[in-house]
This record gives structure tokens, sequence and C-alpha cells, in this order.
């Protein structure tokens, strides 16, 4: 009996032991998985950060890169030859709005300017997208575009960029980390040898005229020597078009028509040079050849006396930004040598 109660208490305490010893292991096992779960958690935020530091390192990359390119063409404003850069926003320079004024336009910021020459909205956009200054050609594009003279192939070789934010295959990135490759210009291979003889003689012809016509221009204006007495036309106050400066300028001086006077042969021309002209090289039109005589002389119709005398004229004296007519030119000039007086 003895010996059954003594293996009864070493059960006893046994099973004791063992329930003691499960609640310790539970304990163990359920801390383990909070532990794991927190050092993940750190992990994948220290990832997000990394990811997160690495992303925003790019888009400034990006946006370093974007600011030595052109908003327009998108060329690199390091290898522009002039060195120059405009802003898109803000008010236009002063050279450019000279030229507006001259042509009559009322465009005085760039995103209206930039808007009408080359069909950019540039009000919308962003730094980490769109470049923020354009280059010194495209300022050209402008100017051309604006006083309405042919474009050269050069200037308008490709149209106006299309700019998109930054992405794992972004165009900035890869064309500034490895540069780009300009193509070369393709040979003309179908002119044949005689096409090119041909050309080339017709090249030497007119180069021989012209300089025979520029021989007899500045030998005329030799003759005339009325630079202090005449008007020259870069003095008009708004820019006309060539073919109407044309038909009020002299074609011995191409100055502006003074007391103008007209052959037979329709041609018009300044009183003094006219008569120059006829008394040194011979009684004949100076613009086609047609036997011309003083007696012939006639002064032009009333019409376009009324439209020449019209004329506004900038006053060229420092200080004085006053707009006069032709007819009254003389007396504003009278006016200002009184007052240095």
């Amino acid at each position: 009996d003895s010996h059954q109660a003594n293996s009864a208490k070493e059960n006893a305490t046994g099973s004791m032991d063992v329930t003691d010893e499960q609640p310790k292991a539970a304990a163990v096992i359920s801390q383990v998985p909070f532990e794991t779960g927190t050092e993940l958690n750190k992990n994948s935020l220290a990832r997000e950060k990394d990811v997160f530091h690495m992303s925003q390192r790019e888009v400034e990359a990006h946006q370093a890169n974007l600011q030595c390119l052109c908003r327009i063409c998108g060329s690199s404003l390091k290898t522009d030859p002039c060195k120059k850069c405009h802003p898109v926003h803000g008010p236009v320079d002063e050279e450019t709005q000279a030229l507006l004024r001259k042509k009559e336009k009322r465009a005085t910021s760039w995103p209206d300017l930039l808007a009408k020459v080359f069909k950019i909205d540039v009000r919308g956009d962003i730094d980490t997208t769109h470049p923020t200054r354009f280059c010194h050609n495209c300022w050209k594009v402008i100017q051309r575009k604006v006083s309405n003279a042919p474009h050269e192939a050069h200037l308008l070789g490709k149209d106006p960029v299309e700019w998109r934010s930054h992405s794992t295959s972004c165009d900035v990135c890869v064309t500034s980390f490895r540069g780009v490759k300009r193509k070369k210009p393709m040979l003309n291979s179908q002119l044949s040898k005689k096409l090119r003889i041909i050309a080339g003689r017709t090249r030497k012809i007119r180069c021989i005229r012209k300089v025979k016509q520029l021989k007899n221009k500045s030998l005329m204006k030799k003759i005339s020597n009325c630079k202090q007495i005449h008007l020259s036309t870069k003095s008009l106050a708004i820019d006309y078009p060539v073919d109407f400066v044309k038909s009020i300028s002299c074609q011995i001086c191409e100055h502006i028509l003074s007391d103008p006077v007209e052959t037979t042969c329709k041609h018009l021309f300044c009183r003094v040079c006219i008569l120059k002209c006829l008394n040194v090289m011979g009684s004949y039109c100076p613009s086609c050849q047609y036997p011309c005589f003083s007696t012939d002389l006639v002064s032009p119709v009333k019409s376009f006396l009324n439209i020449l005398n019209n004329l506004v004229l900038r006053c060229p004296i420092k200080g004085c930004h006053e707009d006069v007519f032709l007819e009254k030119y003389c007396q504003h000039r009278s006016n200002h040598k009184e007052a240095e007086s």
C-alpha cells in the first residue's frame, strides 16, 4: 500500500510539472511570431523609405535635366552656340516688345506669344514635367514669325516636344546620360552631272548681273549724296510691307521720297537725285534705261502725295518718343532746334 501511495504522489507531481510547463511554452510560442512580425514591419518601412528617397532623388535629377532643355524644341541649352535662353513665363524682352509695337500687335507676355506662334499653352506647366526656359533659336523663330519673314529650314526643323512625367523609361534622363546622336544630312544623289553644271552656270550669270546692278546703284548713291538731306525708311514708326516701302522710297537713294517727281515710264524719284543722275549718267531712266529728260518730269497724283504726307515717322532725338506725320516733320525738328538754342 505504501508503495502504491508513493507512485501516486510521483504521478501527481509529474502531472503538475507538465501543466506548469505548458503555459510557459505557449507564452514563448506566442511571443516569437510577435517579434518576427515587428522585425518584418521595420524592414518593410526601411525599404519604403529607401524607395521614397530613391524616387525623390530621381525626380530631382529629372527636374535638373529639364532645366537644361528647351521647352519648345527640346534641344540642350548647354550646346546652344548663342549661349542665351529666355523664360517661358513673364513679360517679353525689350527687342521683341519693340517689334510687336511696330507690327501693332498686343501680345505682352511670353505665354500669349508662344500660344500664337507655336500653338502651345504653357500656363498649366508643372516644374517636374516641363522645362521653364526656351533656347535662342526658338526666340529667332518667334522674331521671324512676328516680322512675317520667310522661315529657314534649320529653324523649324521639328514640331514642339510633348513632355511627360518621369518614369523608369524616361527619355529625358536617358538622353541626358547617354547623349543624343545627330543624323548626318543625306546627300542628294539624284542630281546628274549636267544639271549640276547648268545650275553652276546660272549661279555665275546671276552673280555677275547682281554685281553690275550693285555697282550702278552704289554709283548713283554716290552721285546723289543725300544722306544728310533725305530721311531713311528706318525712321518709319510702323513696319509697313516691303512693297509699300519701295513705292514710297526713291529708286536712286532708297530714302523716303522728298519733293517726288514721276518720269514718263512711271518711276518715282526725289527731284534732286534724278536731276543729278541725268546730268552725270545721261538722259535715261535709272531704273529701266528708258529715255528720260528733265523736261519730262512731273509731280505724282494728289492721292499719292496725301498718302506720302500722312506717313508716321518716329523722332530720332533722344528723349522724344513722339510720332510725327511727314508733312509736319520739318516743323517738329525746328522746334527741337529752337529749344536747344
